[in-house]
Formats: structure tokens, C-alpha cells, sequence
């Protein structure tokens, strides 16, 4: 049977980030240019929004609170109070700021290992206009526990996204847009390093002419699930390079991210924007496909 593909909420400018909220079994996601936070709410099927002012890329739920987030805004990554129904937050900290060097940068797509640690990426300036991202002005960071500092792991990247981690493996799976390939790295969760870097996926090598690989996930059986700056999200086997497993047509042009979740784990969240094209009635919307016979892991939650 072919997945099904059902639109949940949107339109937004730019949706991404998609955190499935185990604990409160609700969807969280950012409208990167239309600066909000979001909250979908399967049981009552309502979303709700926070502005927040400025880009931003990110959305995790701090381990322990019910009302706490790290939102990242431009180069500082901030504390959010949000109660998930007011159309602002109640309170906004800001824990730290980075790249003073770089002002036209932003942070982009990050995740939490399954240690609680922070890894994120930054980037050239805002993705408003795709071609005016200056190249190699991105770096792969994590986050220090204690929130001391954040440690450089990558320079040069073109447009840091897409995250996903392998515990059993010891790897951690990495998209830097402007590659047109997912890479792995071997993976030390307890020292929280990376290294050996290599391509496993190769949008030339595939007929991917021309689409940027996005956001992505990886479910139990360790395949990984990218979105595609091109109508879909593919499935690949990251294990043996270079193969493609399946492909889920989606109906938005710009496919920007995924991420399971649901009762039983087994949806698979799907974000979309608007960004460069002339939008149709589903970009930019918020997605579940279902019927993929596959699981994913939680989300994990910022450990602060």
C-alpha cells in the first residue's frame, strides 16, 4: 500500500524544525521567515503560533519543563517561555551569541544527540534568497553542557541542515545543502566528537539533478528519510553508499524537513515552504504520511 499523504496546517513562509513532543504529544516547528514558533495539536487538529521577531531555526523543548524551549534568532541561541497558545512568548533569555565575526550569518537546522547535547550548524546569511548565501561561511557546532561555549567540529559550511544520529552504529549522519550528498562521521556520544567524514549519498549519482537535500530522520531500522527541495522525501540506506531504498511524492514543491512521531511513533511529519517559487495550496504546509511500516525514535529534549 502507498503511503498516504494528508495536509495537517500552513500555509507558512518557511516550515522546519519539526519536534514531535512525545510528552505532550503535540508538534512543535518554526516559520523560519515568517519569525513564529509553532504548535500543532493532533487531538483538537489546532495550530498555534508565537511571534518571535526575527529568523528562526530551530525549536526544542527543554528536558523536564513543560513551558520551556531553545529557539535559535539569527546568531544567538535563547530561552523561550511559551505557554503553546499565546501569540507571543512570555519570556525570551538569551543564553548565548555567536560569530560576532560573521554578522551576516545565521544558525540553521540542529538536533539534540541522544545525550541531551545540542548540535547545530550556521550559515551565510538568512534563507530569503537561496543564491545570496555566501558559500563556506557556516560551522558545524556543538553545544558544551553547562552552556559555556559552543565547540566547533566543521568550517566551511555552505548551508548547514540536515541531522540525524545512529547510537547503535556509532554514527551521526550530516546535510550541508550546497554538497549535494548526506555524510557520515563516526561518532563518540560520550566525548561528543565526530570524525571521518564521508559521502553515503549522492544526488548526481541518482538523477537528483539540481534539488537540495534538506532536513532528515532516521528510523529503527537505521535508514534515513531527506527532504528534498523537490517534491518528495526519499529513503536511503546509509550503510551501503549510495542506495536508494524509496521515494514519497509530496504535493508542496519545497520539502524542508521530517520527523516521526504519533502515539505509536510511525507518522512521519513533513515540512514545506514557499521560498523562491510561486506557491501553490500546499506549500508551505505542514504534512503527516502514514503507511510507511516504519518507526522512528523520540525526539531529545535540550538538556539544560
Amino acid at each position: 500500500m502507498a503511503p498516504k499523504v494528508e495536509k495537517l496546517c500552513g500555509n507558512f513562509k518557511l516550515g522546519e524544525a519539526p519536534f514531535w513532543d512525545e510528552d505532550a504529544q503535540a508538534l512543535y516547528f518554526v516559520d523560519i521567515n515568517g519569525y513564529t514558533i509553532n504548535k500543532y495539536d493532533p487531538s483538537t487538529k489546532r495550530t498555534t503560533s508565537a511571534y518571535v521577531g526575527r529568523n528562526v531555526s530551530i525549536i526544542i523543548p527543554v528536558k523536564g519543563k513543560t513551558d520551556q524551549f531553545l529557539v535559535s534568532l539569527e546568531r544567538q541561541l535563547v530561552l523561550v517561555t511559551w505557554d503553546g497558545l499565546s501569540e507571543r512568548p512570555s519570556k525570551m533569555e538569551k543564553l548565548l551569541e555567536i560569530e560576532p565575526d560573521k554578522p551576516k550569518n545565521v544558525f540553521n537546522d540542529g538536533k539534540c544527540d541522544p545525550s541531551g547535547r545540542l548540535w547545530i550548524g550556521t550559515m551565510g546569511g538568512p534563507p530569503v534568497v537561496i543564491a545570496d548565501i555566501e558559500h563556506e561561511k557556516g560551522t558545524l557546532y556543538s553545544l558544551e553542557r553547562g552552556r559555556a561555549k559552543m565547540v566547533p567540529h566543521v568550517p566551511r559550511i555552505g548551508i548547514a541542515n540536515g541531522l540525524a544520529f545512529d547510537s547503535a552504529a556509532k554514527r551521526f549522519y550530516y546535510i550541508d545543502s550546497r554538497s549535494g550528498t548526506v555524510d557520515a562521521y563516526d561518532f563518540d556520544l560520550q566525548e561528543g566528537r565526530i570524525s571521518n567524514g564521508r559521502a553515503v549519498f549522492t544526488a548526481s549519482k541518482h538523477g537528483l539533478h539540481g534539488m537540495v537535500f534538506d532536513g532528515m530522520t532516521i528510523d529503527r531500522d537505521g535508514n534515513l528519510y531527506v527532504a528534498v527541495w523537490g517534491s518528495r522525501v526519499i529513503k536511503i540506506d546509509p550503510r551501503t553508499p549510495e542506495t536508494l531504498l524509496g521515494t514519497i511524492e509530496m504535493p508542496a514543491k519545497i520539502i524542508s524537513s521530517v520527523c516521526f512521531g504519533g502515539p505509536n511513533m510511525d507518522e512521519l511529519f513533513v515540512t514545506s515552504g514557499q521560498v523562491g517559487i510561486v506557491p501553490g495550496p500546499a506549500d508551505g504546509a505542514t504534512f503527516k504520511v502514514t503507511g510507511l511500516s516504519a518507526k522512528g525514535y523520540p525526539e531529545v529534549k535540550i538538556a539544560l
